[in-house]
């Protein structure tokens, strides 16, 4: 992706909501802070303190990235020079967030990514990036009270409701995104990082989510849910299960049993390039 793309604009909209990013990984709020449940005729009030996780929807991707096929493996959200992957990944969470709720954009968010080399050249583990916990999603569910709790092939001590299947933006099941049609297979989640939230290699972060090229290395994914007919810890870690054939922006949800022969892309076997957010306070 370009910065002369669609998704470098500073001025962004996504359904209903027009939101300004800023180079810090916030968005400054509208001056309407009220916030409300999902759905857009609903009116029941929600409260921003408990919303502090996300999985980005292919939805919300397609939206900001311009493009059906979302971002790929280049993260920079308009963002230049050194670190400008992490940037660009810590915008979008926030601008995804405050369309979701109102005034959610005040914290900090982050992606849930590592990389090998950030703005000061020095590696960053994506688990020490995002805080102490705990972590709720958009309704208020809790995700896991510790990193301790995170650490695990599932989060644990959270709501069983959401474990085995983590919520998106608008605190949807991300496995049926959209409940009216099936189930999807888009348990890819793009993290860079080993079962410890630690850097996985240099060559799996896309260089740092800064590159959609097919020859930028093979980006480690985690699993937004369980995908059973792959088996153990290696079909079920939400941290850490997949390595993606490439960084190329694609979409394949479509169950096909593995990457597609050729393929080069993030989405291929089960993704669209999403990631995680976590917020740094509840």
């Amino acid at each position: 992706m370009g910065d002369g793309s669609p998704a470098g604009d500073a001025r962004l909209t996504i359904g209903d909501s027009n939101v300004t990013p800023s180079g810090d990984g916030t968005v400054a709020p509208p001056a309407d802070d009220s916030t409300t449940s999902p759905g857009a005729d609903s009116m029941v009030p929600v409260p921003t303190a408990k919303f502090s996780f996300f999985v980005t929807s292919l939805a919300a991707l397609q939206k900001l990235s311009g493009s059906q096929n979302g971002f790929g493996g280049d993260l920079r959200f308009g963002e230049t020079g050194a670190g400008a992957g992490l940037r660009g990944a810590d915008k979008i969470c926030a601008t995804i967030a405050e369309t979701s709720m109102k005034g959610a954009s005040a914290k900090k968010w982050r992606a849930f990514l590592s990389v090998s080399a950030d703005e000061n050249g020095k590696q960053v583990n994506a688990i020490d990036r995002i805080g102490d916990g705990p972590w709720y999603d958009r309704l208020g569910r809790l995700l896991a009270p510790t990193k301790s709790d995170l650490l695990n092939t599932r989060p644990q001590n959270g709501d069983s409701a959401i474990r085995d299947d983590l919520p998106n933006e608008e605190g949807i099941p991300n496995h049926q995104p959209d409940p009216t049609q099936p189930k999807v297979d888009n348990h890819h989640m793009l993290t860079g990082s080993s079962t410890s939230g630690t850097l996985q290699s240099s060559s799996a972060t896309c260089q740092d989510w800064t590159s959609s090229s097919g020859s930028s290395g093979q980006p480690r994914c985690g699993m937004a849910w369980p995908r059973g007919s792959m088996g153990g810890s290696s079909g079920s870690h939400w941290i850490s299960g997949f390595t993606a054939p490439g960084c190329v922006a694609g979409v394949d949800i479509q169950s096909s049993g593995g990457a597609p022969p050729g393929s080069n892309t993030v989405g291929a076997g089960g993704g669209y390039g999403g990631f995680y957010c976590f917020a740094l306070t509840p």
